[in-house]
């Protein structure tokens, strides 16, 4: 039986899902199950293709990780999102739940990092395989110690926004691997693609997508106002 997952927008070029935590956005050898598979599936079904689906990933979500994960339907739409995403010219805004205060109410992020043991560690500029990450964040709300926090990617490196907010003594709920402590729900933490942005790759008109939270996640919007 196929697993459904929320299509939150779908034409014949682009398809785009909203992935639970605990879930490879592309299979590997080491799993059975990926949202890719599923959409795959999803496709042949709804579609009825008795062939291979031509269904590409334009970006990686972490397994760890909920919310849009974008997948192009043809090879001329995955040519023209890769560029867009080349140029960093398609918006990423993420919600995470954090433990921890950072520096401001909203800022910039900048560190450099570096690829360690599957994971992203803080380096110096000029470190062997050091990459500079940036990103933009502002506090939405607040319950007890957790703090959702909106963030925006300006370059997008392996674990980007775990390994910073960690490294600002400001670590994602459930990440234990980035040292959280506070529990989450099992094979997820607290961070989510809540919103993507991009022209479309054939229409060139823009396109919106919006990712609704999981039932488990932690602090909304309107928890408690930090303006």
């Amino acid at each position: 039986m196929t697993h459904r997952i929320e299509v939150l927008y779908e034409d014949n070029h682009i398809l785009a899902l909203n992935k639970p935590c605990g879930l490879l956005t592309q299979p590997s050898r080491f799993s059975g199950d990926s949202l890719e598979d599923r959409a795959k599936a999803m496709i042949k079904e709804s579609r009825g293709k008795p062939g291979n689906v031509f269904l590409h990933a334009v970006h990686r979500l972490d397994r760890v990780t909920s919310g849009i994960a974008l997948f192009s339907l043809t090879g001329k739409s995955l040519s023209r999102m890769n560029e867009q995403m080349r140029r960093n010219e398609v918006t990423r805004i993420y919600h995470a739940v954090i433990t921890g205060d950072l520096p401001a109410e909203q800022g910039v992020l900048e560190h450099f990092l570096r690829h360690s043991h599957l994971r992203s560690v803080t380096a110096g500029a000029n470190d062997p395989g050091a990459k500079k990450a940036l990103l933009r964040y502002r506090s939405l709300a607040r319950q007890g110690r957790l703090v959702l926090v909106e963030v925006t990617l300006e370059t997008g490196r392996y674990h980007q926004i775990r390994a910073q907010l960690s490294a600002a003594g400001c670590p994602v709920v459930g990440d234990s691997l980035y040292g959280s402590a506070a529990a989450y729900v099992e094979g997820g933490v607290a961070l989510h693609h809540r919103r993507m942005e991009f022209v479309h790759p054939v229409r060139r008109d823009r396109v919106i997508v919006e990712a609704d939270y999981p039932a488990e996640w932690p602090v909304y919007p309107d928890s408690e106002s930090l303006s």
